[in-house]
């Protein structure tokens, strides 16, 4: 009944947000696939040796992040920064990876399904597989999620009408970057603060508990969606509004599961107003 409920969802989206679209068309020589898991998974790895992994194959790990849903591992390196280091793209600049206890596996979010979400017409499908390469060769073969949605609407996906996009960010703070940077930096539970350009920067700031706690609510199978990341660049600390991102984080989420984290869209906003005051 629930995949019935998500086709038809789907559809409905689909049918006001422009996600349809043709197959894509190899960029560079690789092959895009129509549709997309939003994570790839792996066999179960210890935290340390998650991290050597990484380290591998030339990722640098920036931080970890423990929550009810495992361990949360973030990591980068100068060719993702590289392709980031451009305005309100920063988000892309830094991977996630879940060491998921609960379900004995690793989790990563997908940097094809990520990466066109947030670099929207500034994509370079080639430097997203190379990504995905590397980490297919630190951790095995990889898998698809169950979740996923079609290529050709990330780029363009909001969860329905009214809903918010990409585009539409929560600014949280203003003030110089230096000041928006410390601010970060001192805040209780920060994970990281990555820099991806002059004046641009990434912060991966902890929720309080009790809004946090959605995760358990609606599949901590994904819970690599905490910290909540920060983007600070042009005198603004900017969040990608949570309607969208627990959505698009989320892709099977169906309306009654979105009604039932209805108050924790303004309480992680809220949250994050706190923290740049």
């Amino acid at each position: 009944m629930k995949k019935i409920y998500t086709i038809i969802m789907s559809a409905f989206v689909i049918a006001f947000c422009g996600c349809a679209g043709t197959t894509p068309a190899a960029e560079a020589g690789v092959k895009i696939e129509k549709v997309v898991s939003t994570y790839k998974i792996g066999a179960y790895s210890d935290v340390e040796s998650t991290k050597s992994k990484l380290s591998s194959v030339g990722f640098e790990v920036v931080g970890t992040y423990k929550s009810d849903a495992g361990t949360t591992v973030l990591f980068t390196n100068a060719q993702m920064k590289a392709a980031a280091n451009k305005p309100s793209r920063g988000f892309a600049a830094v991977g996630r990876l879940l060491v998921d206890d609960e379900h004995k596996q690793i989790s990563i979010a997908n940097p094809v399904y990520f990466g066109k979400a947030f670099m929207q017409k500034e994509y370079s499908h080639a430097t997203s597989a190379a990504e995905l390469s590397s980490l297919e060769k630190a951790f095995g073969p990889l898998k698809d999620s169950e979740d996923k949605w079609e290529f050709a609407g990330l780029a363009d996906y909001h969860f329905m009408m009214s809903m918010p996009y990409y585009a539409d960010m929560d600014v949280v703070g203003t003030g110089s970057t230096s000041d928006l940077v410390a601010k970060a930096k001192a805040a209780k539970g920060t994970t990281a603060v990555v820099q991806v350009g002059a004046d641009s920067y990434v912060a991966f700031v902890e929720l309080d508990k009790r809004t946090s706690g959605f995760v358990k609510k609606i599949g901590s199978q994904n819970g690599e969606i905490l910290p909540y990341a920060v983007l600070i660049e042009n005198g603004e600390a900017k969040a990608l509004n949570a309607k969208y991102f627990i959505a698009i984080s989320y892709p099977l989420l169906t309306m009654t599961e979105f009604m039932g984290i209805a108050t924790v869209p303004d309480a992680i906003t809220k949250g994050l107003q706190k923290i740049f005051k």
